[in-house]
């Protein structure tokens, strides 16, 4: 039994490799049993965001390789177009990795928050799906619980920021007053909601929120003193915004060049500040080439999510040392399986050995031997049985020098030496 992760990120691939091999909420499941129906797959979990997307997998017959194929065939390319972007871990090292990665210490930005709450949804679909066993359990509950310790014992997450305050960041360079501003919202997810709120802390002059489901966009919108509109009707309202933030789950982009195009004659070519942090891209990568269009997509960031990243260092250096302990930790519970498994093997031989022996003295008892004399074979025959084993390899270390074992059996027997003395 092992445990692997592998994956890609927007350290290891740029947003074109990563948006071919992404999760969407449509496909996950059957991904899920996908993966677990290969051959020696026992347990998987899924991570699939718009910075990366990971796989977590207990194999007891399978291999790293094994896992790769699996993911191009899933998703129809060849491996060696993602071979050169994919890493991965093996056991500690996949444990460590889930800790850096729930703790945010791996994401674009340093502990931003979201990243836990998309472990654990990744969490509970492969739960749901029956595809998170015994040990991805342990691990993961595990995970959720270091998380929460990081955040609560360091600053790693004390400055407000994400891809989202970044973006609203960003817009503020640009405008100089957001009162002024009309801010499109494309999603209703998450990191919307949080460029939402950013926006209007900020000040932003209107807020209009676009969905796929009018009744989301509508909750979120209401929170926020906005309007809701349907994905449909974004050719209508596009002109309208100055600040175009987009984050959804669709496979395909919601705008195009052409109703960009089509927005900017009508604002007589006043600029557009666009964010693109969905992967897939939700806006036509042509879009860039428009005049008046300022377009960013999740890569882009980068620069701006440095400025922020600068405080949280040394908490993320004291959230590594937290990691590494409880990395150990987990550690130690997996090698207990093994010596737990052992306990069980070595009870149960003890069990026959004391059922044999029992059914022998009963027969004493039987045939009319005393009690005193029953017992008596009961504990000599049992005490015999059970030292036998130990007894014979204690002696042949002895005889082979086995120093190792020696001092092993001293320590497993608790033999402190005083019949010697």
């Amino acid at each position: 039994m092992s445990l692997l992760a592998i994956g890609l990120n927007h350290k290891s691939a740029p947003i074109g490799i990563r948006e071919k091999v992404t999760f969407g909420p449509d496909i996950i499941v059957g991904a899920l049993r996908s993966l677990t129906e290969r051959p020696g797959v026992d347990e998987a979990v899924i991570l699939s965001t718009c910075n990366r997307t990971e796989a977590y997998c207990v194999l007891h017959d399978a291999s790293l390789e094994d896992i790769c194929q699996w993911l191009s065939d899933f998703h129809g390319l060849e491996l060696e177009t993602i071979s050169p972007y994919l890493y991965n871990h093996q056991n500690r090292d996949t444990i460590a990795h889930l800790l850096r990665v729930a703790s945010g210490l791996d994401s674009m930005v340093l502990g931003e928050p979201q990243i836990l709450g998309q472990v654990k949804q990744a969490y509970q679909t492969a739960s749901d799906a029956a595809t998170a066993g015994k040990l991805l359990g342990k691990l993961f509950q595990h995970t959720f619980s270091v998380a929460k310790q990081i955040r609560t014992d360091t600053a790693i997450g004390h400055s407000p920021v994400s891809i989202a305050f970044a973006a609203v960041s960003l817009a503020r360079q640009i405008f100089s007053n957001l009162a002024e501003q009309t801010a499109l919202l494309i999603g209703a997810g998450e990191t919307i909601e949080l460029a939402a709120r950013h926006l209007h802390q900020h000040g932003i002059g209107r807020i209009i929120v676009a969905n796929r489901t009018i009744e989301r966009a509508h909750a979120l919108a209401n929170q926020f003193a906005g309007y809701a509109i349907a994905l449909t009707e974004l050719p209508t309202h596009l002109a309208e915004a100055d600040i175009v933030i987009s984050s959804t789950a669709s496979p395909l982009p919601v705008l195009g060049k052409g109703t960009v195009e089509s927005a900017l004659k009508k604002r007589r070519h006043q600029p557009i500040f666009m964010v693109d942090i969905a992967v897939p891209r939700d806006i036509e990568a042509e879009v860039s080439e428009l005049n008046d269009v300022y377009l960013y997509t999740v890569d882009d960031m980068q620069e701006v999510i440095d400025e922020n990243m600068r405080s949280r260092q040394e908490a993320a250096e004291q959230a590594l040392e937290i990691i590494d302990l409880h990395t150990e930790e987990f550690m130690g519970w997996l090698r207990s399986l093994d010596a737990a498994s052992m306990i069980q093997d070595y009870r149960r031989k003890a069990d026959r050995m004391r059922d044999e022996v029992l059914q022998r003295a009963l027969k004493q008892l039987h045939s009319g031997k005393s009690p005193e004399e029953a017992l008596t074979f009961l504990a000599h025959s049992l005490t015999n049985k059970l030292l036998h084993t130990p007894s014979t390899q204690i002696r042949r270390a002895g005889f082979d020098g086995e120093k190792a074992l020696l001092e092993a059996a001293n320590t497993l027997f608790q033999i402190d030496g005083s019949s010697r003395k």
